[in-house]
């Protein structure tokens, strides 16, 4: 997994406007960009209703379950998911190999709407994180450097 990047203002205010047009076009509420680990990256839209954070988790969760089942069947993953509800529902979409974007959205638009344009919002998505490790933000985690030393050892 890369590593998690680490946004600054002017990147959020980029993320929020690919973000926001999509819902635009989508007429969803909300879409959250998570890492596979079920990292908030972004999120956009009415967060008043509902716990992105968990709901980031159980998405992670949910894509992890379903890779597995799609390796079953001779798939490497399913690239997208779609959870149907009375009346809310969520489709979720990979946005490359250590992202997922999420999107909620209700019956004023349809799952078919929602896929069309969380397509070409994934790839705007994918090219923006892409560039952020590329120009030095994020930060990465090296399990190695872990010891046993304790950090305030006396000498």
């Amino acid at each position: 997994m890369n590593a998690i990047p680490c946004l600054t203002i002017e990147d959020v205010a980029n993320l929020d406007g690919v973000l926001g047009n999509f819902l635009t076009k989508a007429e969803a509420e909300l879409t959250v960009v998570i890492d596979r680990g079920g990292n908030v990256i972004s999120q956009f839209g009415d967060m008043t209703a509902m716990d992105v954070t968990i709901i980031a988790a159980l998405a992670a969760g949910s894509f992890a379950a379903t890779k597995e089942l799609a390796r079953r069947i001779g798939e490497v993953e399913f690239n997208a998911l779609y959870h149907q509800g009375n009346g809310n529902h969520i489709f979720m979409n990979s946005v490359d190999d250590d992202t997922i974007m999420i999107t909620v959205f209700g019956r004023r638009t349809t799952v078919g709407l929602v896929r069309f344009y969380s397509a070409s919002t994934a790839q705007s998505v994918a090219a923006l994180l892409k560039s952020l490790q590329n120009t030095g933000h994020g930060f990465s985690f090296d399990a190695s450097d872990i010891t046993a030393t304790p950090v305030f050892a006396d000498q």
